[in-house]
């Protein structure tokens, strides 16, 4: 898309009918590149695709964002906005922290496809904004100094995109790649002989049943523990 062609903010929150009579709004275009996306991968961020599945004329998306990396963001800040949609603060800064955690695991693995194209991107938009206050407002009411609650949240935020990233990118696998992925540890791992990789052998049934889950909930763990350890008395 070229930026030259957009309009004003104020002239794209207008609703235009499209060809079907639906109203063309800005959250009715992510969401449909949301859908396209998990459809089809990458390749669905297109105009041509998104006027044909909206039902309009492709240029008509100029009016709402200026280039496809422009919705490309958008999409990115809508999957936040997704994670922290009925996320209230308890006051235990652990609580919060794993709930909020979670909540952005569980949006990215919603969205797969999407989560390979937007975890790693930085929108500055509303939705990341709110999160990035609500992080650092759980670790600084929780005592840590300004210093320690930045590189928690650094770590934090990266560990969570990290692994939905990682995940994100397992479940987008087609379906017989990812089931002979799982078969490696069963036909592979378990057959290794304690002479030749003892640690793989006296584990190897640990190995074929955890593997199969992700690695991030008990990670998450780990930090909050490590955060913790780190708390002014």
């Amino acid at each position: 898309m070229s930026s030259e062609r957009a309009v004003p903010a104020p002239q794209r929150r207008r609703r235009r009918p499209t060809k079907q009579g639906v109203l063309l709004s800005h959250e009715l275009i992510v969401d449909t590149a949301l859908r396209l996306i998990g459809q089809h991968g990458a390749e669905a961020l297109t105009v041509r695709r998104l006027g044909a599945a909206l039902g309009a004329d492709p240029s008509t998306v100029y009016r709402y964002f200026r280039s496809t990396d422009d919705l490309l963001l958008a999409v990115a800040d809508e999957l936040i906005g997704r994670a922290q949609h009925g996320w209230r603060a308890t006051g235990d800064w652990r609580a919060d922290l794993r709930a909020i955690g979670l909540r952005i695991h569980a949006a990215y693995q919603a969205h797969p496809q999407a989560a390979l194209l937007a975890a790693h991107r930085t929108t500055g938009r509303e939705h990341e904004t709110a999160a990035v206050e609500a992080i650092l407002g759980v670790l600084r009411r929780a005592g840590f100094p300004d210093p320690e609650a930045v590189r928690i949240y650094h770590a934090f935020v990266d560990q969570s995109l990290g692994f939905a990233a990682l995940d994100a990118a397992a479940l987008a696998l087609p379906a017989a790649a990812a089931h002979a992925d799982l078969q490696v540890w069963q036909a592979s791992y378990a057959r290794r002989g304690a002479d030749t990789h003892p640690h793989i052998a006296a584990t190897a049934h640990l190995l074929t049943t955890d593997m199969r889950r992700s690695g991030y909930p008990f990670a998450l763990e780990l930090l909050l523990d490590a955060a913790a350890a780190r708390l002014p008395a």
